[in-house]
């Protein structure tokens, strides 16, 4: 559906995942195309009933080298969608500054943890105000805007 952005958290490493777990894990990852997913290797918590119910027998050296692998296509797949946003106008909320740069973000981002829009702080922009920016850059999770533009 056009106009919208999937987001997603996925784990790795959960007690019996096995590499065939693991591997259509990554084919739905490359299938689904999230615009924004996190991942995290699972880990025992007190209390919990997978604790209770569950032996941790997945190493944390395994667990650890699927979530890097895991990543690391989701990068690949972020890159290309934030390059697909190069010349797109957005509308943005300008959230601080940081270094040379206005940090905001867009309709589809949430803060602190999805890509962040980047305008040179040359700018006159207002912290907590809206404006519309024409991306003239992209990162794997970042992109470079102006609001000088025709």
């Amino acid at each position: 559906m056009p106009g919208i952005h999937l987001r997603t958290t996925l784990m790795v490493g959960f007690p019996g995942e096995t590499e065939e777990d693991y591997q259509e894990l990554l084919d739905f990852t490359r299938w689904a195309r999230f615009e924004r997913m996190g991942a995290f290797a699972y880990s025992e918590e007190d209390g919990t009933y997978s604790a209770t119910h569950y032996q941790d027998d997945v190493p944390m050296d395994v667990k650890q080298a699927r979530l890097d692998r895991l990543m690391r296509i989701q990068q690949n797949i972020s890159a290309e969608i934030e390059a697909a946003k190069i010349g797109q106008t957005m509308k943005v909320i300008i959230d601080r500054t940081e270094g040379d740069w206005y940090v905001g973000r867009s309709e589809f981002c949430s803060p602190e943890v999805d890509p962040e829009v980047l305008i040179p702080i040359d700018e006159p922009l207002t912290i907590g105000s809206f404006y519309d920016v024409k991306i003239t850059d992209a990162e794997e999770f970042d992109l470079y805007a102006t609001t000088q533009y025709e």
